[in-house]
C-alpha cells in the first residue's frame, strides 16, 4: 500500500533525525505534521534544546535563518526557499547602517521577522510579545525600531521611551481597517476582538486584547468568551478552534491572508526530508552579532 505524503514525511523524518516546526500561520496539513507548532522564535529556541540532527522549518525565510543562527550545529531546511516576508525585506542592512550613522548612540530594536544581516546590525531583538520588556531593558531614551512601524507605534504607548519608527509593515496586517473590525462586531455583537501588535494603531485601539499567536492561544482559552474575533493571519484560526473547540472563531478579514505562509505543501516538505534541499546557513560573521542580539533578549 502506497504511503501517503504524511506518512512518507513521518518515515523520512525518523531516518533523518528530523524535527519539523510549523508556525501558527502554515496551512491545517502541515500544523498536523508538526513537532513543534508556534511563534517563530519560540519554535527555534525550543529545537536549539533537542538532538535533532536536522531543523525542517515550515515557515518563511527569516524564520530558518533563526534557527540556523540558534541552531548552528543543525542542519536547517526551508521547503520552499521563495518563502519569503515582505515586511523583513522592508529593510536591507545598507538602509539601516545610513541610519545608524544618523544616530550613531541610539540603540537599535530589531523585531525578530528580520534578516539575519539586519540583526547583526542590531543592539537588541524583540519579538511582538516583548517590545514593551525590551524597550524599557534599555538605558537610552530614545530607541529606534525597525522594521514593522505598527510595533513601533504600539510599543510607544506602553513605555516612556521615545520610539523612532522605521517605515516597515505587514503588508496583511496593516490591511485590516477599523471599518473591518466594526462590521464583524455587528455581526456578532457579543464576540471579543484579539489582534496582532502588527495591526494600525487605530484597529488596535478596538481590541479586547492586543497579543502575539501564542498569546491569543492563552486569552482564547482562559476568556468566558463564547465567540472571539481574530485579527491576525488567518492560518491561526486552525489551532486556537484545536485549542478551544468549544468556542467560535471568526477572522477579522478575508484580506488576512498571508500568501507566502501559505506555499509549504507536504510533497515540498517529503522532498526536502529526502533530498535535504532548501538548506539556510547563515556565515558565522553574521550569525555571530546576530546571535548577541538575540541572546540578549533572551536573558531579559
Amino acid at each position: 500500500m502506497q504511503e501517503t505524503p504524511a506518512e512518507t514525511v513521518q518515515r523520512l523524518k525518523t531516518e533523518r533525525n528530523a524535527i519539523i516546526l510549523v508556525h501558527n500561520y502554515q496551512p491545517p496539513e502541515i500544523q498536523d505534521i508538526a513537532d513543534l507548532c508556534g511563534d517563530s522564535l519560540e519554535l527555534s529556541i525550543q529545537a536549539s534544546k533537542t538532538e535533532a540532527a536536522v531543523i525542517v522549518f515550515c515557515g518563511v525565510q527569516f524564520m530558518a535563518e533563526s534557527a540556523s543562527i540558534l541552531c548552528p550545529d543543525k542542519t536547517v531546511l526551508l521547503p520552499d526557499k521563495s518563502a519569503g516576508c515582505p515586511m523583513a525585506d522592508m529593510v536591507t542592512p545598507q538602509q539601516l547602517s545610513a541610519r545608524i550613522k544618523e544616530s550613531p548612540d541610539m540603540p537599535v530594536v530589531t523585531y525578530v521577522n528580520s534578516t539575519a544581516a539586519v540583526k547583526a546590525m542590531s543592539t537588541i531583538c524583540c519579538t511582538s510579545a516583548n517590545s514593551v520588556k525590551v524597550a524599557n531593558s534599555l538605558s537610552s531614551q530614545e530607541i529606534l525600531m525597525v522594521p514593522d512601524r505598527n510595533l513601533a507605534r504600539y510599543t510607544a504607548t506602553k513605555t516612556d521611551k521615545t520610539i523612532y519608527a522605521w517605515d516597515g509593515y505587514c503588508p496583511y496586517h496593516d490591511r485590516l481597517t477599523p471599518e473591518e473590525v466594526t462590521r464583524r462586531r455587528q455581526e456578532y455583537p457579543d464576540a471579543l476582538f484579539m489582534a496582532h501588535p502588527e495591526c494600525r494603531r487605530e484597529v488596535l485601539e478596538m481590541a479586547d486584547a492586543v497579543a502575539s499567536t501564542s498569546g491569543m492561544l492563552k486569552y482564547a482559552k482562559a476568556s468566558r468568551a463564547e465567540t472571539l474575533i481574530v485579527g491576525t493571519e488567518i492560518g491561526l484560526l486552525y489551532p486556537l478552534q484545536k485549542a478551544s473547540p468549544e468556542k467560535q472563531f471568526v477572522a477579522a478579514s478575508e484580506s488576512l491572508l498571508c500568501t507566502d505562509m501559505k506555499k509549504i505543501r507536504l510533497d515540498d516538505v517529503a522532498t526536502s526530508l529526502e533530498k535535504l534541499t532548501g538548506e539556510v546557513k547563515v556565515p558565522e560573521h553574521i550569525r555571530e552579532p546576530a546571535m548577541q542580539a538575540v541572546q540578549k533578549m533572551i536573558e531579559l
